[in-house]
């Protein structure tokens, strides 16, 4: 697959916002049901995509049927490397079987828990992909879905499509834009919106305020808890927490986010108030159950960070600026923030928030979780 001249992404106007951003959910739902999308780009290109743990067989015959063109897999430049397919430098790129990919290919070049030796490179036809382009967007929508970081696209070469919106509805498809691909994180936190509000009194912060923050598209709420009365006219104290089903609700041992949770709601309400932000970015961006598939892979020998990089996602795939619109919806511009990652300072400051402090967050490590937090001091650059 050759590369393409790469989009030019235009800021989407504010009143276009709301459908780009209901047509990105649409098509999250439907790769995530198994069944695949148009991606639509620029100068009348267009694949079809599906995620790679839907792909079977005879999607892979359907799919070459109806865009007239033979499927590629496309993985991430972590995943590619993983596989001693590339050297780096690369954001994402496109591989094709030799003589053709078969179901069983893509998952063991998607997945890196299935059993067996990685494909031989002889096997494969390896090409990078635009950044911009449509087959980099039908990654980003995979992990948008919190699927594995791997999609199936085929380029439509059927001279019937050249109007793209009638031809997917010939073929009962939804279409989507690359560029609001590319674009669904920042226009979902742009457009957060307060939605409910109720005091929660809190074991050792009786005086709770929990505030719900809902995308426009109607995607997962991130909470704020408002502890006391903080002024907005000073620096609040303020702690970021990803949420973490298995640590904050389970009690899980192998990572310190329960404490990290109770032990911020705890301090915050012994300095008189302040900001608990718990977004919903659940295994630091990737989603519960990949953040399962990486569990399995450190039971297999790998650290934290080399799991998440034999999946194909970045170590800390987490974004920032949900966090800073709801402390502007609130009133904050400036915050004492309670963590041991210098990344938190540098995002909120990246999206216009002041950070006065970095007030250190300690607790004690355990048997299960020793590895894991040494990892997050050597290679995540956590200071502890």
């Amino acid at each position: 697959m050759a590369i393409r001249q790469p989009l030019h992404l235009v800021q989407i106007p504010a009143t276009r916002e709301p459908i780009s951003l209901v047509s990105v959910e649409r098509a999250m739902s439907e790769i995530r049901r198994g069944r695949w999308v148009l991606v639509t780009g620029g100068s009348g290109v267009a694949t079809l995509t599906m995620a790679s743990e839907g792909v079977t067989d005879a999607a892979l015959t359907a799919i070459s049927e109806i865009s007239r063109a033979q499927p590629v897999v496309v993985v991430t430049a972590r995943r590619a490397s993983v596989l001693g397919l590339t050297g780096g430098g690369v954001r994402r790129v496109a591989i094709g079987g030799r003589p053709a990919l078969t179901a069983e290919l893509v998952h063991r070049l998607a997945d890196p828990l299935l059993e067996g030796p990685p494909p031989a490179r002889g096997e494969l036809d390896v090409t990078e992909v635009a950044e911009f382009g449509c087959e980099s967007a039908a990654v980003t929508l995979a992990k948008a879905a919190r699927l594995l970081p791997a999609a199936l696209v085929a380029q439509v070469r059927d001279p019937t499509a050249e109007d793209q919106a009638a031809w997917a509805t010939r073929h009962d498809l939804l279409h989507v834009d690359a560029g609001d691909v590319f674009q669904y994180h920042g226009m979902a936190a742009r457009g957060l919106l307060k939605v409910a509000q109720a005091r929660v009194p809190l074991e050792g912060a009786e005086e709770t305020q929990m505030i719900a923050f809902r995308p426009r598209d109607g995607g997962g709420e991130h909470l704020a808890l408002v502890i006391g009365a903080p002024s907005p006219d000073r620096p609040v104290l303020t702690r970021l927490h990803s949420e973490c089903f298995t640590g904050d609700l389970l009690g899980s041992l192998r990572c310190d986010c329960g404490d990290q949770l109770r032990g911020a709601i705890a301090e915050i309400a012994r300095a008189g108030g302040g900001l608990v932000l718990y977004l919903a970015q659940e295994g630091r961006g990737i989603g519960l159950v990949n953040k399962l598939h990486a569990y399995e892979l450190q039971d297999r020998g790998f650290d934290t960070v080399d799991a998440n990089e034999q999946l194909g996602f970045e170590a800390d795939e987490r974004l920032y600026l949900p966090a800073a619109q709801m402390l502007r919806a609130l009133g904050y511009g400036a915050v004492r923030l309670l963590t041991n990652n210098p990344g938190k300072v540098d995002g909120l400051v990246r999206h216009g928030i002041t950070v006065t402090e970095r007030v250190p967050h300690r607790f004690p490590i355990n048997p299960h979780n020793e590895i894991y937090l040494r990892t997050k001091a050597a290679r995540g650059g956590h200071l502890f």
